[in-house]
């Protein structure tokens, strides 16, 4: 019998690279999706075992519908649930409109408990861990992109949290944070931008700088990774003996996280805005 997992956030980027990764290796994977077209892909490009479900993860009755479907194709449980669905909210916090600091935090961290939350009971069953999702930015915040940090760092503290409850019941809760990735976050979270540039007044006494960022922006840094290294570390995470708590992928995650252990605060703000 393969093993099963229920990845979030499917549609394209880590997601998807991480269903078709394990999709290859013999997993029966369920890959939450929100719209059909991306799930008419993922059987396109995936095998038989492969399973796409309409997922919004901020819709508990979706939730609910997908969780029984997951029931009824793996009874035995799930032996891994990848929490990786995500948005991008940027902008300054001083005028980011307060409804999408909200949606931010509910795509991002509500989200995700959600999810785990409603497929615990089938981790249980089985045995299973917990993979959750998160940023460098859940160690670093950067300027213009408080809200996302905000919603990584929580993730990151209930993800540490939710480690110590499940560890009586011997199901590892696992944090993968990546730095740059190249996936199309970077022109979703741009055109997201574009759009609430104007509720932002324009940007107000930030617009030169925001204009300037956004022109520059649209893609993945230089630097960035493919999705798939993200994927190989995820199934890792989901089958090593003893799983670490926290994986770091990328150059940048790596060197971000050693600057915020060693560095003094007012020294590593110095250092990002300088880049």
């Amino acid at each position: 019998m393969p093993r099963s997992v229920l990845i979030t956030g499917a549609s394209k980027g880590i997601g998807r690279a991480t269903a078709l990764h394990l999709d290859r290796l013999g997993w029966q994977v369920f890959a939450g999706v929100r719209q059909d077209k991306d799930a008419d892909a993922l059987r396109r490009d995936g095998s038989e075992r492969l399973v796409p479900l309409l997922l919004d993860v901020t819709d508990g009755a979706a939730i609910r519908a997908a969780a029984w479907q997951v029931e009824q194709a793996a009874p035995h449980g799930l032996d891994g649930l990848v929490n990786n669905a995500g948005i991008v909210v940027a902008g300054p916090l001083e005028i980011v409109p307060l409804d999408e600091f909200r949606r931010q935090l509910e795509v991002n961290t509500v989200g995700a408990l959600a999810v785990t939350q409603g497929f615990l009971p089938q981790i249980h069953e089985a045995g299973g861990r917990i993979v959750n999702v998160s940023s460098i930015n859940g160690r670093v915040a950067t300027p213009f992109a408080g809200a996302y940090a905000a919603s990584k760092f929580a993730l990151e503290a209930a993800s540490d949290a939710l480690r110590m409850e499940l560890r009586h019941f011997g199901i590892p809760v696992v944090v993968v944070q990546p730095g740059a990735i190249q996936t199309p976050i970077w022109a979703t979270a741009k055109a997201r931008a574009e759009k609430n540039l104007a509720r932002m007044g324009g940007g107000g006494r930030y617009a030169k700088i925001i204009r300037r960022l956004l022109d520059r922006s649209g893609g993945p840094p230089r630097h960035a990774i493919p999705a798939e290294r993200v994927a190989r570390v995820i199934h890792r995470a989901l089958t090593t003996r003893r799983p670490r708590a926290r994986y770091l992928v990328g150059w940048d995650a790596r060197a971000g996280a050693w600057l915020r252990w060693l560095a003094p605060d007012r020294l590593m703000d110095r250092l990002i805005l300088r880049r």
